[in-house]
């Protein structure tokens, strides 16, 4: 037997001198005949977790992967892939290249890459179909969804699950393949009768239409229909192709931003408090939220609400939602029944007394929150962490009621709580780094992306959202109607325009934060009095049947209200506003500008601590399209002296009241700016 190691910590990635490495290895034992057979595992943690993203920048260097995996199913000997850990990309590739593969019980395999704005290019488009079929493969290829190894097994994209040593059982699996080959790219696709069309349409909605979609699509029925050769070399120049595509190196700096933004400008090596007692104020929608993603990760909750009704029905949302994974086959009757167990209620913030973090998710009212976080001050116990999911309240005013400032940090998660992955991790001026890590812990244990935010107005999200929206409700005051500019940044790629996502969300909320902040808004500032008339006219959004759109057909179908038109021609007549026709093009640069100067703005304030971190928040949490990379990337992928020029016009459009952004801050290339 040869046993091949890949050695290439932390997570083996499959780069250059892991092909050279392995070309080198298979010519060797090819060449000895002594040997029998070959197993190829990973060292460490994982089998390949995926190829080095760093490369594809680049000229992916020689020898590439197809050279690797045509040299597994040239060797005369067969090769046995051995996995464990991660066996993802480019590594689950090699497996499919390989006589057999056989896993360990924790084994997660997939081919990633539809993720990354790329398709599989090392023959995971033709290997995983002859294995698997072609509606399946369309499926796991589009989606790039993890697989674990049971599933695996059972859908036929491996042959063994390993019960014990797994280097033992390869080995066994190897020499019982000893004198022949089983080559996968040989095998004919299987005829299981599965709809390839409702296959091929349904991941064509998922992933938005998308040019690498629709490819992965076409390159998988090709399995049936193209010679191997051709449609191996046919993938493969896609694939190049497309990992230098605007939209994938769009999506490859999101990968990174995140996984900076996960580490907290250094927070995650600072160690975190315990974290195993977790209690949650308020069962509303966002508290009940955020209680059911808590028990969903194995945290024991409390879940206190001074109404019973109110506690009634939050607890009833969790449990339907538990019961919905049940019926849906994601969650066995044993594990909804243990995670029902973990939640707690209670009438009376007392029962908090012994919970290692609290987090409050009552109503936006700083005296409500800040009487909550006095009493919650005498009775938490020392050190624990007590954090305000507050949206837009100063967390300074919240923590000076304590006598523990340094306990208190903002969490502010985005509804729904337990669907929604973003998860600002605010810092106030008191905050212990520890319970600032201790957030970041937390989020991790949740599956969320942490930020690390300032305590500024609306954080990083809202208040860069806050100017989105309005300089897109300028647009409606000089000219633009709100199903033109709802369509022009739905068509660009935002999962729903701006208009849209307030009736959903509801004017009113808005709208009392305008009257809060009345008194001190500058009486020079542009102000749009157009959601302040619809409010007045008691159209509140979905929930009362009418916002920007009517919805009388129910409150998934919004449609155009000539009463509300008329109420945008009465407030720009009221202002002064000669109104002017709108292109798509214009709508979306306008928005796009108005993101970047306020991006420019909220990292010299010190809202955000990188760049980056802003690209994360707007993509995870406000829908920016992630294939478009969020409005950091675009302003750096725009003419530097044409951005300038037109964010002077935005700032002079907008008028009084909008500061101006330093655009350098924005566009210093990530691999020279410094860190906090």
């Amino acid at each position: 037997m040869a046993v091949l190691f890949i050695d290439n910590p932390p997570v083996n990635a499959g780069s250059r001198t892991v092909r050279e490495g392995l070309l080198a290895a298979l010519a060797a034992a090819a060449a000895d005949p002594a040997i029998a057979a070959v197993v190829i595992m990973g060292d460490g943690r994982s089998f390949i977790s995926g190829s080095d993203l760093k490369e594809f920048d680049l000229p992916l260097a020689e020898p590439q992967l197809p050279a690797v995996i045509r040299a597994i199913e040239d060797c005369p000997k067969p090769v046995v892939a051995a996995l464990h850990g991660a066996a993802l990309g480019g590594g689950f590739e090699l497996a499919l290249g390989c006589d057999a593969r056989i896993a360990a019980p924790t084994t997660v395999v997939g081919l990633p890459e539809a993720s990354l704005g790329m398709i599989p290019g090392a023959g995971g488009t033709q290997r995983l179909p002859r294995l698997i079929g072609i509606a399946r493969a369309i499926d796991l290829v589009c989606s790039g969804r993890r697989v674990a190894a049971e599933e695996a097994l059972r859908d036929g994209m491996i042959d063994q699950v390993a019960t014990g040593d797994l280097r033992a059982a390869a080995t066994a699996l190897a020499l019982g393949l000893a004198g022949r080959k089983s080559r996968v790219i040989e095998r004919a696709v299987p005829n299981d009768g599965a709809d390839e069309g409702a296959a091929a349409a349904a991941a064509l909605k998922a992933g938005r239409n998308r040019p690498h979609i629709a490819a992965a699509i076409r390159h998988v029925r090709a399995a049936r229909s193209v010679p191997a050769a051709q449609a191996l070399a046919d993938e493969r120049a896609d694939f190049q192709g497309l990992r230098v595509s605007p939209e994938a190196k769009a999506i490859r700096h999101l990968f990174f931003a995140e996984r900076e933004a996960a580490r907290g400008g250094g927070l995650n090596k600072v160690p975190a408090r315990p974290l195993a007692r977790f209690g949650v104020v308020g069962a509303g929608t966002m508290g009940a939220g955020i209680a059911l993603a808590a028990i969903q990760a194995g945290l024991r909750v409390v879940l206190v609400e001074q109404d019973p009704a109110a506690l009634q029905r939050g607890v009833a949302t969790i449990k339907a939602q538990i019961a919905r994974r049940v019926e849906s086959g994601r969650l066995t009757e044993a594990d909804a029944a243990a995670t029902n167990a973990r939640l707690a209620t209670a009438l009376d913030l007392q029962a908090l007394a012994d919970c290692d973090l609290i987090v409050e998710g009552v109503v936006e009212d700083l005296a409500f929150k800040t009487a909550v976080f006095r009493a919650l001050d005498g009775i938490a116990k020392p050190g624990a962490i007590l954090s305000s999911n507050t949206s837009y309240l100063d967390l300074d005013a919240i923590a000076a009621t304590t006598d523990r400032p340094q306990d208190v940090i903002g969490l502010h998660f985005f509804s729904p709580a337990h669907v929604m992955r973003l998860l600002e991790v605010v810092r106030g001026k008191d905050s212990a780094e520890d319970a600032l890590a201790t957030g970041l812990a937390l989020a991790n244990r949740l599956g969320k992306q942490p930020v690390v935010a300032g305590n500024w107005f609306g954080f990083i999200g809202n208040r860069l959202y806050a100017a989105y929206r309005r300089h897109c409700e300028f647009m409606l005051e000089e000219g633009a109607l709100p199903q033109e500019v709802d369509k022009a940044l739905e068509a660009f790629g935002f999962a729903m325009g701006p208009f849209a996502v307030t009736d959903l969300s509801g004017l009113d909320i808005a709208w009392r934060m305008r009257q809060q902040q009345a008194s001190t808004r500058d009486p020079a500032a542009r102000y749009v009095t157009i959601p302040d008339r619809l409010c007045e006219m008691g159209r509140l959004g979905r929930k009362t049947g009418a916002g920007y759109y009517s919805y009388a057909d129910g409150p998934g179908h919004g449609t155009h209200d000539p009463e509300v038109e008329a109420v945008i021609l009465a407030a720009s007549a009221d202002a002064g506003r000669t109104r002017h026709a709108f292109t798509a093009e214009e709508i979306i640069r306008r928005a796009l500008l108005a993101l970047a100067n306020e991006a420019a703005l909220a990292l010299a304030d010190g809202a955000a601590m990188t760049a980056d971190d802003i690209d994360v928040v707007l993509v995870n949490g406000y829908g920016f399209p992630r294939w478009a990379g969020g409005p950091v990337h675009w302003a750096r992928n725009e003419d530097p002296g044409r951005l300038i020029r037109d964010c002077d016009a935005l700032v002079t459009l907008a008028g009084p009241g909008t500061r101006r952004g330093d655009l350098s801050l924005l566009l210093t290339p990530p691999s020279v700016r410094a860190r906090g």
